[in-house]
């Protein structure tokens, strides 16, 4: 909605090469699992890990150019988005339609809320989780859909202009200097530092203010215990006996070839076709860096492969498979850029 993605000839390049890092490996998982009760995990290597990718390509610095960080950071939103639409659509138990048309129901009032001009973000979380999140927990449907939903109805945009703001701003602050003088009027001056702060909030989007406020407590509290919950790994000599496995094997070769391949192949397609254009300072060189910092899939493939299967063998032996392909892809995929980094850009 806002920045360097708006335009369809840019965002169509990230979204199709994040398409191709999905459809490919689950294909080359589904080929090690065929004919075999394992197959239901065709979806663990599709994820990518987003906080770890963009951690990686971070540690890099100016070695590489901000519109390839941009880059990867659009391809891993478009993975989560598409991860979290597979969790809802084939991960999914006894569908209840009633607490679905419920949910849609809640949807629906929140988009109109939008319309109608509600900016109140207390009335989108009141709605958002104790209405909409609920009945879709309710419904079976998994709840993270639900979550990508409500963010779709919370407004992005601006009561009033920032040239607006400016000179409102400046107003009062001319009012606060000159009662400021006059020592007896506190109560004025705390009525203006009052609509100052109004001020501040009708120049800021709801959505951005909220995404500002829940950065520090998703970051350090939820993430962490995200990833704490997800990846307990059970190491038993059973699990390394018969390394070689189709769920392990189809879990490796998923994300280390099937990320590299399915972005690589789609980026290319975009652009031989003129479809879309790389990004200023982008080379194809850097798109197969970005393929394989994207094989880093941690805490969603692990997620994935909770929902994924019942048997513990087969979950002890895909979070092998995802551990092994995540800290191989970190490792090359930081040392490639950073080799890629030291070249000019032709």
């Amino acid at each position: 909605m806002h920045g360097q993605l708006t335009s369809f000839k840019k965002a169509i390049l990230p979204v199709s090469a994040a398409i191709g890092g999905m459809l490919v490996p689950a294909l080359i998982y589904f080929s090690f699992a065929q004919n075999t009760d394992a197959v239901a995990g065709w979806g663990i290597p599709m994820a990518t890990d987003i906080a770890f990718a963009l951690g990686v390509i971070y540690l890099l610095g100016d070695k590489v150019p901000i519109s390839l960080k941009i880059f990867l950071t659009a391809i891993a939103i478009v993975d989560d988005l598409g991860a979290v639409l597979v969790i809802a659509f084939f991960y999914t138990s006894d569908i209840s339609m009633l607490n679905l048309a419920l949910g849609g129901g809640f949807l629906l009032i929140l988009f109109l809320a939008n319309k109608l001009g509600v900016r109140n973000t207390i009335f989108y979380a009141i709605f958002g989780i104790g209405g909409l999140w609920l009945a879709f927990l309710l419904s079976g449907v998994h709840a993270t859909i639900a979550a990508v939903l409500a963010a779709f109805t919370i407004p992005s945009n601006e009561r009033i202009s920032s040239k607006l703001f400016l000179r409102k701003a400046s107003q009062l602050s001319y009012k606060i200097k000159t009662v400021f003088k006059e020592k007896e009027h506190e109560v004025d001056i705390a009525e203006n530092i009052e609509k100052f702060s109004m001020l501040s909030d009708d120049a800021t989007a709801p959505l951005h203010r909220l995404e500002k406020t829940l950065s520090p407590f998703v970051n350090f509290i939820v993430l962490p215990l995200f990833a704490f919950a997800n990846a307990g790994v059970t190491i038993n000599q059973e699990a390394f006996t018969n390394f070689f496995n189709p769920v392990t094997l189809g879990v490796i070769c998923g994300l280390l070839a099937g990320k590299v391949i399915g972005i690589m192949l789609l980026t290319k397609l975009m652009v031989f076709f003129k479809i879309s254009f790389l990004p200023e300072g982008v080379t194809f060189k850097h798109v197969f860096g970005i393929g394989i910092l994207a094989s880093i899939g941690f805490t969603m493939s692990i997620f994935i492969t909770e929902l994924a299967f019942e048997n513990e063998l087969y979950k002890t032996q895909a979070k092998i498979g995802i551990l092994t392909a995540s800290i191989i892809a970190g490792i090359i995929g930081y040392f490639y850029l950073k080799h890629i980094g030291k070249e000019k850009v032709a």
